[in-house]
């Protein structure tokens, strides 16, 4: 395949969720391969930080801080990425929260609202914004990253999972209701990555060990092993793949143990 494909020399992609873990991972490695970036989270100062080390690299990058769970935010942070680099090409959706570990019925309304109000509605936000910038361009790309726990049952991460069904749903969605515009639309399903975020399902012997024994591989993966479905989907060579599910999970959900 003619490596050109791979190429994001002009294209603009922001990445949401992209301080840190699979987010920054992505950001690195799209701008790498030529992309300017935008970087989002709730914090100003990790995103400062996480900008100036892609530059450091030689990469161009741009971060302002949004709350995927307010429009008012989304839609600013879409106008100052216009602003600042005239489009969007390529959105990744990878802000997540996750305020409640247990039982669903030990869950309050309270955690409903927060997580689907940022893991779901937070993406239907960032795509809607970004949608006309896309149109504009002459098409678009969507990646959705969404997880295992959307597709089989986790202990402790009922409302989480639940959350990251509703991503596998938008995507396939929104796939159809956008292949006029040539915005491809795809999620990727990582398994159990080793980020801060996951911490809590690892940090001690007998989770980690237990995590484990679910993966044939044998071991967690780690946010740069998302990278490079990341950088198929939302290059050229993905032209033809949309509505995908992209499992990464190191053969978890093949081997059936969970």
């Amino acid at each position: 395949m003619n490596q050109n494909l791979f190429d994001l020399t002009g294209k603009v992609a922001l990445i949401t969720g992209a301080s840190r873990g699979i987010g920054l991972a992505i950001a690195e490695s799209f701008a790498s391969y030529g992309a300017k970036v935008v970087l989002s989270s709730r914090k100003q100062e990790a995103l400062d930080q996480a900008a100036e080390k892609i530059q450091t690299q030689g990469g161009e990058a741009f971060p302002f801080a949004a709350h995927t769970g307010d429009s008012e935010s989304i839609r600013e942070l879409v106008e100052k990425s216009v602003e600042r680099f005239g489009g969007v090409d390529i959105l990744v959706n990878n802000a997540a929260t996750n305020p409640h570990f247990g039982p669903i019925l030990t869950s309050e309304e309270s955690h409903w609202d927060k997580i689907l109000g940022v893991n779901l509605k937070g993406y239907f936000r960032t795509i809607k914004a970004c949608t006309d910038s896309m149109i504009q361009r002459g098409g678009g790309k969507v990646i959705n990253i969404a997880s295992v726990a959307g597709l089989t049952y986790q202990q402790g991460m009922g409302i989480y999972g639940i959350s990251k069904a509703g991503v596998i749903m938008l995507t396939k969605t929104l796939a159809v209701e956008l292949a006029k515009d040539n915005i491809q639309v795809n999620a990727i399903v990582p398994g159990f990555i080793q980020t801060r975020f996951s911490q809590v399902l690892w940090e001690t012997p007998e989770n980690h060990e237990k995590i484990i024994s679910m993966i044939p591989q044998g071991r967690m993966g780690q946010p740069e092993e998302v990278t490079g479905m990341a950088l198929y989907l939302a290059s050229a060579a993905s032209s033809f793949t949309t509505g995908e599910i992209m499992i990464l999970d190191g053969g978890q959900t093949a081997g059936n143990q969970i």
